[in-house]
């Protein structure tokens, strides 16, 4: 079964896409300098949209994503640990999450999310490549959370 088979249902993908808000939040935080200045800005404007905006967007993109990470996640299993696969394939794992999130922008209506993709983009990649290993955690956590005992 893969990563993306095991979170189908709803209440899983809200909690799943809580806890990436939450990490987003806390990523996004320890941002300095003119670029964390950048970040900052663009990300008070999409949570400016309206209040849950940040978790639905990452609940609605969580199909795509779980899709297009399950290749690594299933050679993290085969390895014997998909969370250090992933850490140690972080440069990877980044262009896979990144790639979705330009296949969605590239249908997106929204005006002011495009412009703040757009802005940030180019220099959010490293941003990603370090928000990997905790990623890569809750996504143990919860495929764990829905394995039957």
């Amino acid at each position: 079964m893969g990563l993306s088979d095991q979170f189908k249902d709803d209440e899983k993908k809200a909690s799943i896409a809580a806890d990436c808000a939450k990490l987003m939040d806390e990523q996004v935080a320890t941002k300095t300098g003119l670029s964390g200045l950048a970040i900052k800005t663009a990300y008070r404007a999409l949570k400016g949209i309206g209040s849950g905006y940040i978790p639905r967007a990452i609940c609605n993109l969580l199909p795509q994503t779980l899709e297009a990470l399950d290749p690594l996640w299933a050679e993290g299993l085969q390895v014997g640990n998909p969370v250090e696969h992933l850490t140690q394939n972080s440069a990877m794992t980044a262009d896979v999450l990144l790639g979705v999130t330009d296949r969605k922008i590239s249908n997106a209506k929204n005006k002011i999310v495009i412009a703040t993709y757009n802005k940030v983009r180019k220099s959010v990649k490293g941003d990603v490549e370090a928000a990997i290993p905790s990623l890569a955690k809750i996504l143990d956590h919860h495929a764990n959370l829905s394995t039957p005992v």
